[in-house]
């Protein structure tokens, strides 16, 4: 098979967290495409938080790149691209809910947009998350919680209300593994 070389890369905008790259690719044809790329330096984790009760943990909060809020599991961005997710994860539950367990490990990895972006988000299971204080948000941030039901989540997984790729992942490997007990 034949392969796509990379031959070119310019950076286009340095960001806190994002790079943006042009990229000039040579075809299998002879011929050459410009292609975007967007270069995630820290990469992220992200936390199904299970009550003790069966239900999950989401957070609300507006996204600008899609102009309205949505409903998503808490998560964010590792503090340096050395920090283990496993502690980012910890950290994102704490901030984001308010909520902490003593029980979290790694339901799967996953490259978030690989057509144009290297982001790695680490999805982590918390089980019986117990609320260990206040929410400690980011000056920016403005974030709701609801305890859904597991079953009420993948119906809005599949009826297309819930979209964000970490949070289909991690409500359908959750769900995944509850069906495997």
């Amino acid at each position: 098979m034949e392969h796509v070389e990379r031959v070119g890369r310019t950076l286009v905008y340095e960001g806190t967290i994002l790079d943006i790259y042009r990229d000039e690719m040579k075809l299998p044809n002879g011929g050459t495409e410009i292609w975007d790329f967007v270069s995630h330096r820290k990469g992220a984790a992200c936390v199904v938080p299970v009550l003790p009760d069966g239900r999950i943990l989401l957070v609300r909060q507006y996204r600008p790149a899609l102009n309205r809020y949505t409903w998503e599991l808490p998560a964010g961005c590792r503090d340096n691209a050395d920090e283990p997710t496993s502690v980012c994860a910890k950290r994102e539950l704490n901030e984001e809910t308010g909520y902490d367990s003593d029980s979290i490990t790694r339901l799967l990895s996953l490259k978030s947009t690989v057509a144009f972006c290297d982001e790695l988000i680490d999805v982590y299971l918390a089980k019986d998350i117990y609320r260990a204080g206040e929410q400690h948000l980011d000056e920016a941030e403005n974030i709701d919680m609801k305890k859904w039901d597991p079953d009420e989540l993948l119906e809005k997984i599949y009826a297309g209300e819930i979209q964000d790729s970490k949070t289909v992942a991690g409500i359908l490997a959750y769900a995944n593994m509850r069906g495997k007990k």
